[in-house]
């Protein structure tokens, strides 16, 4: 029976993660959280899911290099020095890292990138995301990796067409810019809507998650995926063949 470790084990997503692993018939080698050993999580754990804060992914790519168990990323918020940290392990071990885990959002990342290949620059795209109260970074990771999506359908970098606030006297919109909007209220899962808005018509593709099940699940997969692979880094594209 494959065990996986848990990082962020008593968080949200670490209990359903927990739970969509008991579901498919798998074993819990344990779970860490702030100050846990992670050394001997990594060498009792087949593999590791994380899913805590950026601020740990340091300490769990060590451990799992040193132990050399694959490890699937789920963390979000995550910044330029956390995914050099997932590149230098990857050439080491597995590592699945991912904004989102749900196949649904998987799939409409791939259309969107095939939209945004097809459609013209003067057709805009905006992202528009709503969280729960409780999430701490915006954009969410989703919409980033919609915006990388959409970006890559463009052949250009994110970063140089990323359009994340506006207010006051911003101007008119730039061309070919990719606009995020995040809203925050109750207990909303994770909705995300991309938005291709030409002169007079629109498109909308979107996905609306009503149970972080879903995520928990994917992570599953992934993770089950990511078992006997040869080290690299592998997003869910690959799962799906995408």
């Amino acid at each position: 029976m494959t065990a996986i470790g848990i990082i962020g084990s008593a968080g949200r997503m670490g209990r359903a993660i927990a739970a969509a692993a008991d579901e498919a018939g798998m074993s819990i080698a344990g779970g860490v959280d702030a100050g846990g050993d992670l050394a001997a999580l990594a060498e009792a754990a087949d593999l590791l899911i994380d899913f805590s804060v950026p601020g740990a992914l340091e300490a769990t790519l060590a451990a799992a290099v040193a132990a050399g168990t694959p490890v699937l990323i789920g963390t979000t918020g995550l910044e330029t020095a956390h995914h050099a940290a997932i590149d230098r392990a990857a050439a080491a071990i597995p590592v699945l890292q991912t904004g989102n885990t749900s196949l649904g959002v998987t799939l409409l990342a791939a259309l969107v990138r095939d939209a945004a290949a097809r459609l013209g620059p003067d057709w805009d795209i905006e992202i528009v995301e709503m969280h729960h109260r409780h999430k701490v970074d915006a954009p969410s990771g989703t919409a980033l990796l919609l915006g990388q999506a959409a970006a890559a359908g463009r052949n250009v970098e994110l970063a140089a067409v990323a359009d994340r606030g506006r207010d006051g006297i911003t101007g008119a919109r730039r061309e070919g810019a990719i606009g995020f909007a995040a809203l925050r209220g109750g207990s909303v899962a994770g909705d995300h809507q991309v938005i291709f808005a030409g002169e007079g018509e629109r498109i909308e593709l979107g996905h609306r998650a009503e149970s972080r099940a879903i995520f928990a699940r994917g992570a599953i997969k992934g993770a089950l995926w990511l078992l006997g692979k040869p080290a690299a880094r592998y997003t869910m594209n690959d799962v799906l063949g995408l």
